[in-house]
């Protein structure tokens, strides 16, 4: 969400900035035209009502003096001002919805270090703010080998009979799975594994949000209205609630239209939560296996900070989601998004993307993203400056997957897997998993 007051002080940089994010077609003229009408509208009505202050203090003038034609003329026009005073309050909100609609509509303004591109082809890999590929490859746990050929999850999971997707399909359909016996408890120990991770080693506070959320925090989050479609709602009452498509729109809506000390800065919030998204556009994507559900599991990292330190923390957070993939030994590598490939409230993000050899490739796990103030502007979210005799100032917020669950058991029951249909278990997990080493076989 943008101020138009910076918009129109800053028009030819914004035009730049939002020239670079795909399918965007709206410019600052286009806004500011709609401004420019908003005002006259207020100029009116602001002297319409003042020239009513101005009749009504004469009408009291006049019938001092006992004029009382004058005094009913002066009536008769107050009376003209009173009708077509709430029209233009009515004119007003319009006006005023019409460019809040047009502004929430934008997607935010990259950094200028994120690199130009037109889609997932124009990402480009980071190994780390002062790194280099050397130093990744240390860091980064290796790419496993395999003396037979590797399976994909679902081939190793259907083995063990406890990765049902079929039944899953009779009791929801499609993009919907049923984990049983130890691959449910492995789906189940990732959670807890990371969640332990990020509160007891990083500092996160663990929160156990609303899993449905009004549209207000929605719209706080950017989730709506562009992607509506993705949403699953349900009634209530004469409203509706919705299914979070991820934590960060509760975690991050835990500040909403809150003014905090600079003092309490930064908070930190972790969830482990289910997640629900319609994977509307995604028809004929991922049809196989678990990779694109509709119901899965997240661990959602947030933070809430000054301007000043919202760089560092997401390079921190970063971090945070590198330790998850480090200590489970999976191999990974950090891709940074390109302005066409970019999502619509970022100004910038990571993504892991964790190696599955059942694909021979790289997919996904995380995406980490520093959202500067544009969420907190939708959200009414400031803080006070320390020591400052000044205006309360937006948050910068900031968002992490820490990561998909999900994907995280593909990636595990991948690179992992034996020959025998077995899938060892990572040191890390097994005391998650009462000791077991290894799960599955025949």
């Amino acid at each position: 969400m943008f101020d138009i007051k910076w918009i129109r002080a800053n028009a030819e940089a914004f035009d730049a900035a939002l020239s670079q994010r795909k399918g965007v077609s709206i410019r600052a003229s286009d806004l500011l035209a709609i401004d420019d009408r908003r005002r006259v509208i207020i100029q009116r009505l602001n002297e319409a009502q003042e020239k009513r202050n101005a009749l009504s203090k004469q009408i009291g003038q006049a019938k001092a003096q006992k004029d009382e034609a004058k005094a009913a003329e002066l009536m008769a026009e107050v009376s003209r001002l009173k009708e077509i005073i709430p029209e233009g309050e009515a004119e007003e909100r319009a006006i005023e919805a019409e460019l809040r609609n047009a502004l929430a509509a934008i997607p935010n303004l990259a950094l200028d270090d994120v690199p130009e591109g037109d889609d997932e082809s124009d990402n480009v890999e980071y190994f780390g703010r002062n790194g280099s590929p050397e130093t990744a490859a240390k860091e980064r746990p290796a790419t496993p080998s395999f003396s037979f050929a590797p399976k994909e999850h679902y081939e190793v999971g259907a083995a063990a009979g406890q990765m049902d997707f079929e039944t899953a399909a009779k009791l929801s359909g499609s993009r919907f799975v049923v984990l049983k016996g130890q691959v449910a408890r492995l789906e189940r120990a990732l959670g807890q594994f990371m969640l332990d991770l990020h509160t007891n080693e990083h500092e996160y506070t663990e929160v156990q949000p609303p899993i449905l959320v009004r549209d207000e925090p929605l719209f706080g989050t950017n989730q709506l209205p562009k992607f509506e479609e993705d949403l699953f709602f349900t009634p209530h009452g004469e409203s509706r609630l919705a299914l979070i498509p991820t934590a960060e729109v509760p975690l991050t809506n835990l500040v909403r239209e809150s003014i905090l000390s600079e003092e309490e800065l930064p908070l930190r919030f972790a969830a482990l939560t289910p997640c629900f998204r319609s994977e509307a556009g995604s028809a004929g994507r991922d049809t196989r296996g678990m990779l694109r559900q509709h119901q899965f599991n997240k661990v959602e990292m947030v933070s809430i900070t000054t301007p000043e330190t919202s760089i560092d923390e997401h390079e921190r957070m970063l971090a945070c989601a590198e330790a998850v993939l480090q200590k489970l030994g999976l191999h990974y590598r950090v891709m940074t998004l390109c302005t066409g490939d970019m999502g619509f409230g970022a100004r910038k993000t990571y993504d892991l993307e964790v190696w599955l050899p059942g694909q021979d490739t790289y997919r996904e796990i995380s995406s980490v993203s520093v959202c500067g103030d544009f969420q907190a502007r939708r959200m009414e979210a400031r803080y006070r400056p320390a020591g400052e005799k000044q205006s309360p100032r937006y948050v910068h917020t900031l968002n992490g997957s820490g990561t998909a669950v999900g994907r995280c058991l593909i990636a595990v029951m991948e690179n992992y897997q034996q020959e025998d249909g077995t899938v060892l278990i990572p040191e890390v997990l097994q005391p998650y998993m009462g000791g077991l080493t290894s799960i599955g076989g025949r």
